[in-house]
Order: C-alpha cells, then sequence, then structure tokens
C-alpha cells in the first residue's frame, strides 16, 4: 500500500506540522486565513482572566519538548496553547530523564500516558520531529518547532503571514533571503512556501561558502553581490549566522562578513521605497544587521513575533480540532 502523507489524515486534514514540503498552496492559505482570526484576541482589554482565550482547546494538554534552547518560538508555543484555554507542559530536558539515560522513545511513551494531545518539538537533529511523529500514539500531533537544519515550518508560515499582512499577493513579489542559506531551517522553510505561494522572483544573497550546492533547483536565483540582490526588492529577510553549526573557517571574520553582507541603510537604498525587513531572530546587531535598519521604520521584526502568537494558535486549532480518530484503522492509514 501507499504510504500516505505523514502528516495529513485520511481526509488530508492536517494531522501534524513537520515541514512546509509537501503542503498544497491551499492547505498554507488555509492556516494564514484561520491565523487571521486570532491576531485580535491578544489585543483584547484585560477584564478578567478568560478575555485573552479562546475555548477552541479546552481540555487538551500540549507538551513543549526542546532540545535546544529557544526564547521567542517557545515562548509564542506557550502563550498560543494558553489563549487556547489548552494546558501546557513545559518539560526541562536538562532536568528530565533523559540526562539518566532514558531513550527519547521511552521519554514519549511515558507522556503519552499522562494522556497528553499534543508534542511541540524542537530538536538538533534533522528529522527527529519526523522520527517522533512515525512513533507516538494515534491520538497524538506532532508539530516541529525547528530540528537541525532541516526545517521551521511555524516561523516560515508567521513570514508568511507578515509578508501577506503588508503586500497583499505574493506573485508579483521580489523577496530576497540574505545570510547563511547553507545552515538555515529557517531559509529552507521559507523557500518551500513562498515558492508554493507563487513568488515571482526569490533570490538568496549570501557568499559562496554559505550557498548550498544545487539550491537554484528549489526555484531560487543566486547572488554573490548584495546591491544587486537588494535591487528593487519588496521585501528583505536576513538571516543569523548559525556559528553553532559551521565546521571549518567559512567566513574570514564577523567585521567583513557585515561590510559585505550586513544590511545597512545605504545597501537598503536600492531596494523598493516601500521595502519591509524581516529577520526571524535573534539578532546580532552589527554582524548581519544594522541597528539603524532593525529599530528603523522599514522594520517588522517585531512584528514578526506578535503574528507568531496567531499563526501558531491557527496550527494547534486546526491540528487539534479534527474530528476524533479511528484508531481500530489508523494503522492502515500509515
Amino acid at each position: 500500500m501507499r504510504r500516505r502523507n505523514l502528516q495529513l489524515d485520511e481526509q488530508g486534514r492536517l494531522r501534524h506540522l513537520l515541514t512546509i514540503e509537501g503542503l498544497k498552496r491551499q492547505q498554507i492559505v488555509d492556516i494564514l486565513d484561520t491565523a487571521e482570526s486570532f491576531i485580535t484576541v491578544g489585543d483584547q482589554p484585560v477584564r478578567n482572566a478568560q478575555v485573552r482565550k479562546v475555548p477552541l482547546l479546552r481540555g487538551k494538554t500540549i507538551v513543549n519538548l526542546f532540545f535546544e534552547a529557544s526564547t521567542r518560538t517557545l515562548t509564542t508555543f506557550e502563550l498560543a496553547a494558553k489563549r487556547l484555554s489548552a494546558d501546557v507542559l513545559k518539560i526541562n530536558i536538562n532536568t528530565s530523564a533523559t540526562v539518566k539515560g532514558e531513550s527519547l522513545l521511552d521519554m514519549l511513551q511515558n507522556l503519552e500516558a499522562m494522556q497528553c494531545d499534543m508534542f511541540v518539538v524542537r530538536h538538533g537533529d534533522s528529522g527527529a520531529a519526523h522520527l517522533i511523529a512515525q512513533h507516538v500514539a494515534p491520538h497524538i500531533s506532532v508539530i516541529n518547532a525547528g530540528d537541525g537544519q532541516h526545517a521551521h515550518p511555524t516561523q516560515a508560515l508567521l513570514d508568511m503571514f507578515t509578508i501577506r499582512r503588508h503586500k497583499g499577493e505574493f506573485a508579483p513579489l521580489t523577496v530576497a533571503i540574505v545570510g547563511d542559506i547553507m545552515h538555515s531551517r529557517v531559509a529552507r522553510s521559507q523557500i518551500h512556501a513562498l515558492t508554493t505561494l507563487g513568488i515571482s522572483d526569490l533570490r538568496v544573497v549570501a557568499p559562496k561558502t554559505l550557498i548550498p550546492t544545487q539550491v537554484e533547483g528549489l526555484g531560487v536565483h543566486v547572488y554573490h553581490d548584495m546591491k544587486a540582490g537588494l535591487r528593487n526588492a519588496d521585501v528583505v529577510i536576513m538571516l543569523r549566522l548559525q556559528k553553532e553549526r559551521m565546521q571549518g573557517a567559512l567566513l574570514p571574520s564577523e567585521q567583513e562578513y557585515f561590510q559585505d553582507y550586513g544590511l545597512t541603510e545605504e545597501k537598503l537604498a536600492v531596494a523598493k521605497t516601500d521595502v519591509i525587513v524581516m529577520h526571524p531572530g535573534p539578532i546580532n546587531r552589527g554582524v548581519e544587521i544594522d541597528s539603524e535598519v532593525a529599530d528603523g521604520p522599514r522594520s517588522v521584526i517585531l512584528e514578526q513575533v506578535s503574528n507568531g502568537i496567531a499563526v501558531r494558535m491557527a496550527v494547534m486549532s486546526m491540528v487539534l480540532g479534527r474530528p476524533p480518530i479511528d484508531k481500530e484503522n489508523e494503522g492502515a492509514a500509515q
């Protein structure tokens, strides 16, 4: 029997969110449209403890399993779950039984026995979220919050949401992704999302040492000159140097990198006058972006963080809002 897409149930609805790759355009649009309905939940005036919540996931338990450090992603996932009225459990990996030798799958089975409904997973190994999704009980969903150099789907979705709110349709746009393309799971997910949404001109800008081989096969145009890559751009997405994942001397120095590829007002001047500047964070001022740009009127970096809550609410509600799974027939669906 042909294996179904692990992310989807028999009706083609999201069961897990592991990667953007393989999602259809309409599925991405549905997530963005759903996020629009949540964007004002956190803006409601505080009159009582429930005013900033909706009851969609009341009675559900969501476990945040973060094997890598995180601030924005972990916090926005937790806020998103709480605003959907779910119970949230954060596992401190450094003090969990895994440090005593317990395997990851044994840990998951113990959490399953506690009647959990979703695992939000960040892991340093590419493919970790897929592995977990293959082994969880039928009623449990998995959201990939970043795995190795592979994927970060909710970051890409919140970036698409931010772009759409500022620019409308994707087709006419020119988007430049600048920086460490080689090691960035965010860049990979952004590229898949933008090409699926029909972007007109998608560019990656970086030194040769930070460009993956055959990246053109993903539908991007490669630039090594910063100004050429930014010319007439509608959107500029800056990436952090993933120094913790680099092996060998890929760059001469951070100072030289900033001189050639750091975003300054002078370099940004060749883009369109209404260009927006994005960054998934954390930002390194004076390395990939100048403070004048990061804090300037064209920056939507903090807006991305706020939008992340609504987008993660949308994903959680769509995944856990499916009808109950027929556990007897679930094995055949895999």
